[in-house]
């Protein structure tokens, strides 16, 4: 039996063809075309410049951006981008900045694939001689997931998070499956690397999966024990705690109130920047990001509850044999997590989609004994299909409803651009696809389903991303090339109503950012005059270091505001809804003091978390 076991295994040449293909797969996904476009407004922006800024000025301890300190992530993924920035020549060859930016998401997401692939295949899960099949369809269902599509290819902490949790999770069950092959401590390394990502909740969501499935498994002594807790915890805080500690020391209160205290407990506790979404939230990020395969994962799911349900009878696996078990423990770990979390967002299930691509990838196999319920996902896959193929080639009823007033023109380019039509195509193929082999006997017929969504993503998301960016960030780009070209000796530059934090990171110039209300009109005054940052300081209108003028950028909408009429403003240029002006301040200053008369106040000191 043992050596029938072990003819099923792939070998080594097998399991590098099964790796070089993910690999291809990976590259073509996430490599490809990286650093095309700009960078998207609101948060990369904030990444790139915290991580080009360490690059520059030799602090590589703490990410500061428009001249604040930027508490809000670890080190690492700054690290990282810091080290594409300090390339020489980067400027050159990366002139947007968005390789060195994206390309850590882009490394992380195709390690990820690797590591789901390169499991499945040393442990086969069924005796079959397709077990590269399984790994191959592991690995796609994780990377054309849309939410990995997108946060595999920005310049965000979620996908290094994602992938660094994701490997830490794979090798603690490859250390329970085979215990004398697997070394013990590999696991606590990514862990330590998750931490230095996005902080404490990388603990969180491993030790929510690892007690849940020893649980499960009625093999918690053992586990543990394998796993080697406490050295390996040891191990987390040798690696992960340094910079945690040396920039307590360094910056003190503020470091522990906006990381620890906004970023952390106050996300988990309490609701942020309106993200309050009912329990049933990640029900839906749940269906959405596994799409059109989420019938698959349901009946994986389900299948796992039903054996929980019967505790008594349950079906215990084997050691080695356990993956679709641990793997669904994983994604209710964070399901779990992130449902009692009072903030919520869709980037919070990435750290569940290596999980649902696993159970996905099972679901057609033996795990699952019942063959209606394969049965069945097969043909609501087909219907999802049939359904968004509809939808797109329907597009003419709602295309209108898509009405961003950053791009008033976003309906009518995206619809002479044909996207909807080629989206709806790719659906099409998906649901003929499925009808001709529902009922075929193929192992790993899923992937087959799967070479659509590789096409799609040259025909649909690649142009996609090119349009957003000609419609959304190149106009940001050119109002930030007419700044630096007219701004004057210590003149200072404003953005007023949508702030775009790119504007900072393109002209890599300190940016005065405020919105769109009265109170913003008088901050914008008091900080060109009294606001001091790391770098810069407000100037006066007269004197030394003075300057008579500003350089502004508003928008549409704020122009519109009474309060920012008739201050007869040069205009410089036009950029999409946005205007450069050239403002004399003098005329800033007595709008200002006609709003403070009639009681209109500044609050740009007080404190704000998120305040860049």
């Amino acid at each position: 039996m043992k050596s029938l076991t072990k003819s099923f295994s792939p070998t080594y040449q097998q399991r590098r063809r099964g790796l070089l293909c993910i690999l291809f797969i990976g590259f073509i996904a996430f490599i490809w075309q990286l650093g095309s476009t700009g960078l998207v407004d609101e948060t990369p922006p904030l990444f790139a410049a915290a991580s080009r800024a360490m690059a520059e000025t030799g602090d590589w301890l703490t990410p500061q951006v428009n001249g604040l300190p930027r508490f809000d992530k670890p080190p690492l993924v700054y690290w990282l981008m810091g080290i594409g920035f300090s390339i020489p020549g980067n400027v050159f060859w990366d002139p947007l900045g968005t390789w060195a930016a994206r390309l850590p998401s882009a490394l992380a997401t195709i390690c990820l694939m690797l590591a789901l692939g390169d499991t499945i295949m040393r442990y086969p899960q069924e005796e079959n001689f397709f077990i590269r099949r399984t790994a191959i369809i592991a690995s796609l269902a994780f990377a054309f997931s849309p939410l990995i599509i997108i946060w595999g290819r920005i310049a965000v902490s979620d996908a290094l998070l994602c992938s660094t949790l994701g490997i830490c999770l794979l090798f603690q069950w490859r250390r329970y499956a085979n215990p004398e092959g697997e070394a013990w401590w590999l696991p606590w390394i990514f862990l330590s690397l998750a931490v230095l990502t996005k902080g404490p909740v990388a603990l969180v969501l491993s030790g929510l999966t690892i007690f849940f499935f020893a649980l499960f498994q009625n093999d918690f002594p053992r586990i543990l024990k394998l796993l080697k807790v406490i050295p390996g915890l040891c191990i987390v805080f040798i690696i992960s705690s340094p910079w945690y500690l040396i920039e307590l020391l360094i910056e003190g209160k503020p470091f522990y109130e906006s990381f620890f205290g906004y970023h952390n407990l106050q996300r988990f506790t309490s609701v942020v920047n309106s993200h309050g979404e009912p329990w049933w939230f990640f029900l839906i990020v749940l269906s959405i990001a596994s799409l059109p395969f989420t019938p698959f994962l349901l009946i994986s799911i389900w299948y796992n509850f039903c054996n929980i349900f019967k505790w008594s009878k349950r079906v215990i696996k084997k050691p080695d044999k356990s993956l679709f078990e641990f793997a669904f423990f994983w994604l209710i770990s964070v399901f779990v997590f992130f449902t009692i979390s009072a903030t919520k967002l869709p980037s919070y299930w990435l750290p569940a989609t290596p999980a649902a691509s696993i159970l996905i990838s099972f679901s057609l196999t033996n795990h699952i004994k019942d063959d209606f319920l394969k049965s069945l996902a097969w043909k609501i896959t087909i219907f999802i299909s049939v359904l968004f193929c509809a939808i797109f080639f329907s597009s003419e009823y709602w295309i209108d409803l898509l009405n961003d007033p950053e791009i008033p023109s976003f309906s009518e380019e995206l619809t002479n651009s044909f996207l909807i039509d080629k989206a709806g195509l790719v659906f099409l193929f998906i649901a003929l696809l499925g009808i001709i082999f529902s009922s075929r006997k193929i192992y790993g017929k899923l992937l087959i389903l799967q070479i659509p969504l590789v096409l799609s993503h040259f025909l649909v998301v690649l142009p996609t991303f090119d349009l957003a960016d000609r419609l959304r960030q190149l106009p940001l780009r050119q109002a930030s090339e007419l700044l630096l070209n007219s701004k004057n000796k210590n003149e200072p530059l404003v953005m007023v109503g949508a702030m775009k934090p790119s504007i900072h990171f393109y002209t890599n110039e300190i940016i005065v950012f405020e919105g769109r209300s009265k109170s913003a009109f008088v901050n914008v005054v008091d900080r060109l005059e009294n606001e001091k940052r790391r770098g810069w300081e407000g100037r006066p209108i007269y004197g030394p270091n003075s300057s008579e003028t500003a350089l502004l950028i508003i928008d549409e909408r704020s122009v519109e505001k009474p309060y920012w009429q008739g201050l007869r403003p040069k205009v410089l240029g036009n950029f999409g809804v946005y205007s450069v002006w050239r403002l004399n301040r003098e005329n800033l200053e007595r709008r200002a003091k006609a709003l403070k008369s009639k009681g209109v106040t500044s609050t740009w000191e007080k404190p704000r978390p998120e305040r860049f």
